[in-house]
């Protein structure tokens, strides 16, 4: 087997991870500005814990696909070809998603705030269970003549798998995100995630694990069964950990869980990265699919200088922003006049600069 493409494989499966474990319980926050917040307080709250980071999170999402490019050129263009719709829907929401964040605050209106709340909610959704259809279909099939095109129309990727995939993302991202909020915020909104998390995590990791097994079954090997035995292990002990009120173990806990299931199912699927459900002829591998050596090469000196800078990074931040946010710490909401309002108030006050009177006067006057 080829070094430098298993090299980059692996990379592409770590980013993916990193993208599911980060953005994992940002998406989940999103959504549950309508399925959790009671109040407007509380949405802030929910606001407030990801503001400093969820921008962040996002570039391991432009990584991924970006690594997939130059690393896999035709395992990018089947996939993002084959996918191109609902790729296309993935990329709106995570648009209204970011709009609304910034246009949230702008209006003191409830409808207003309602209208971006909903946009929030809905565009996490849909980012969710994008990612999650398109992650399980390039480790499930997708229905690829021998040139690596999509047969049929644009909706032949639609299947169970897709679906699998799908809704076991956006369930693992809302659990993520009560574990997160529990960890992260204090008094009511840290309780209340506490106590959802205990309820809902044995059945939210239900169709993630389908989409582990589904992908055992097809190509899994010995360790990649080993893996999943230690997914079982990682959220039984958050769910533990959770129920004793240890919140920060509970959320590593559960990010161990989302790690061995993504290494399982990668593992399981190399060195295949899109099956052909036509014929297993048809497969794209890493080494039919990879770009040439040079340019392995020359990604994995750039990746060795700036990953770990973009990851010393990005830990600077959550650790700036480490401490708990609560409702104490929102303050009132107020409205505020537009900078080029308020100059014009000031500039027609009395005596102020420029603030002349119309009529002429006279010289020496």
């Amino acid at each position: 087997m080829e070094l430098l493409p298993t090299i980059w494989f692996v990379a592409i499966a770590v980013l993916w991870t990193g993208y599911l474990f980060l953005e994992g319980f940002d998406l989940g926050v999103g959504m549950l500005m309508k399925l959790f917040a009671r109040n407007n307080i509380d949405r802030r709250v929910l606001l407030n814990t990801i503001g400093p980071v969820w921008d962040g999170n996002e570039v391991w999402l432009l990584t991924a696909a970006g690594a997939t490019f130059a690393a896999f050129p035709l395992w990018y263009a089947s996939l993002f070809s084959a996918l191109y719709l609902p790729l296309l829907c993935v990329l709106a929401a995570l648009i209204f998603r970011a709009v609304a964040f910034e246009y949230r605050g702008k209006v003191d209106s409830v409808r207003w705030r309602n209208r971006w709340d909903w946009a929030i909610a809905v565009g996490s959704f849909v980012a969710a269970f994008g990612i999650g259809a398109a992650l399980a279909l390039t480790t499930t099939g997708l229905p690829l003549n021998d040139n690596g095109d999509r047969v049929g129309g644009p909706m032949s990727w639609f299947s169970g798998y897709a679906l699998l995939g799908g809704f076991g993302v956006v369930a693992f991202a809302l659990v993520h995100a009560l574990a997160f909020l529990a960890l992260k915020t204090d008094g009511d909104v840290r309780h209340r995630a506490r106590r959802w998390f205990v309820r809902l995590v044995p059945v939210a990791v239900l169709p993630m694990f389908g989409w582990m097994l589904a992908v055992q079954f097809l190509s899994g090997k010995p360790w990649t069964w080993a893996l999943v035995a230690a997914a079982v292990v990682a959220v039984v002990l958050a769910w533990q950990l959770a129920r004793a009120g240890s919140e920060g173990r509970a959320f590593s806990a559960l990010g161990a869980f989302i790690v061995c299931a993504t290494a399982s199912i990668f593992g399981a699927a190399f060195p295949v990265v899109i099956p052909s459900t036509i014929d297993p002829a048809f497969n794209l591998t890493i080494s039919n699919a990879s770009s040439s050596d040079y340019t392995l090469g020359l990604m994995s000196i750039v990746a060795a200088v700036g990953l770990p800078l973009v990851i010393a990074y990005q830990s600077w931040t959550y650790w700036v922003f480490r401490r708990r946010v609560s409702a104490a710490h929102i303050p009132e909401a107020h409205g505020f006049l537009p900078a080029i309002a308020a100059k014009v108030l000031v500039s027609r006050e009395p005596g102020a600069a420029g603030n002349q009177s119309d009529k002429p006067t006279r010289p020496g006057a």
